[in-house]
């Protein structure tokens, strides 16, 4: 093929090198999650957003359906131990084995998953310093999506892991403590922090209405008296419908033992509106941005309000475009006049079900642009006294 003299501007090289200085060399980033051929979830939701932000990603598919389970129909084969084995050793005997990031994601069965955890023990033995976004698919709003004898073995994993990306369910599940209120909540990351050993952790999806009693008045969105928002102070008229708000935790872990009086964490947090409607791979997309905007520094976790934490700040920005893409999917799912859910209409007639999923699939090419944003965010809010009895 060739290259025409001066279809390339020098303001696309200088891009490309500023991205590129942005980075390391050795950016490069492994996927292991499930792949779809129509529609965005797994590696389909998370590899386009990492690329756009400039990473090389290497891609390993632990399910290859077409489409996702939401239609009702799909078909497909999952990638066996066996498979992934193989994958992995070709793989480092060919000497294409040099991620510096690892991301994993859906892993349906315990053997599958047991490969995945000798390879990032191996990983992590080779470069102590491997950054892993570890997202622990295991189900949501009390139902596990896959069987029952991976809980343990990702329990293994915890320890490797520099960043975990569960929603209250999983955490629940991984913790063995219901999660019914603030008390709740700090006795999970409290043994996510020490027992696991995970140094930060982020739950996504919080359902305000779960905790808001406990989240102090700075942390709640204001919904303005007359369009004007008193000195930040949220008299109660103005507090917002707890229902319509989720809520992102984030918790990195105090490196300061000789503080014996300092919080095992510090703690951020920030509301976002409740877009309604069923959407996949959002958890997909966010744990990606989160890990590709994850950049971390020598020093700690700051106390200072006006400071953040690099988990902090790479939170805010997959929080902010996340959000963002739901929010354009959601636009443009509305102009569609997609059926309503009706249990009984959906059995009967099976289109209106691939009808409402199609319109509801992330719009990440049409928001692209998103990704490669460099733009300031809303930021993360330090929870002070968030480990105050």
């Amino acid at each position: 093929m060739a290259v025409i003299p001066g279809s390339i501007q020098q303001s696309d090289v200088s891009e490309a090198c500023d991205t590129a200085h942005a980075m390391t060399c050795s950016d490069r980033i492994l996927s292991i999650q499930s792949h779809v051929a129509f529609g965005y979830v797994g590696g389909k939701a998370a590899v386009f957003p990492l690329q756009c932000m400039g990473y090389d990603v290497d891609v390993v598919n632990t399910v290859n359906f077409s489409n996702h389970t939401g239609y009702g129909y799909f078909g497909g084969t999952k990638t066996t131990a066996e498979e992934l084995s193989k994958i992995f050793d070709s793989m480092d005997k060919t000497g294409v084995l040099t991620a510096t990031r690892l991301l994993t994601g859906y892993i349906p069965n315990a053997a599958a998953l047991d490969v995945v955890h000798h390879l990032a023990q191996k990983l992590k033995v080779r470069n102590p310093n491997l950054i892993y976004l570890l997202d622990t698919v295991l189900g949501d709003a009390g139902k596990l999506y896959v069987a029952a004898d991976v809980i343990p073995v990702y329990r293994k994993m915890l320890p490797l892991a520099t960043i975990i990306t569960p929603n209250w369910f999983e955490v629940e599940t991984l913790t063995d403590i219901k999660l019914t209120d603030l008390a709740s909540l700090r006795g999970a990351l409290v043994k996510l922090h020490t027992a696991y050993q995970v140094p930060n952790v982020v739950i996504s999806s919080i359902p305000l209405s779960r905790i808001a009693p406990s989240v102090p008045a700075h942390l709640l969105p204001l919904r303005p008296i007359n369009g004007v928002a008193r000195n930040g102070v949220s008299p109660p008229s103005a507090l917002p419908d707890e229902q319509q708000y989720l809520i992102c935790i984030v918790s990195s872990l105090n490196h300061v033992p000789s503080e014996a009086t300092s919080p095992i964490s510090t703690v951020y947090a920030r509301c976002v509106p409740l877009i309604s409607g069923y959407f996949s791979g959002v958890g997909d997309l966010f744990s990606a941005l989160l890990l590709g905007h994850f950049h971390p520094a020598s020093t700690g976790p700051m106390h200072n309000s006006a400071c953040t934490s690099p988990l902090a700040t790479a939170t805010a920005h997959a929080l902010s475009k996340t959000h963002a893409i739901l929010s354009l999917t959601h636009l443009a799912a509305s102009a569609e006049s997609l059926p309503a859910t009706d249990d009984e209409l959906d059995a009967r007639e099976s289109e209106r079900i691939t009808r409402r999923m199609k319109g509801r699939e992330l719009r990440l090419v049409q928001g692209q642009d998103l990704f490669r944003s460099k733009d300031p965010v809303e930021p993360m809010i330090v929870w002070e006294g968030f480990w105050q009895e």
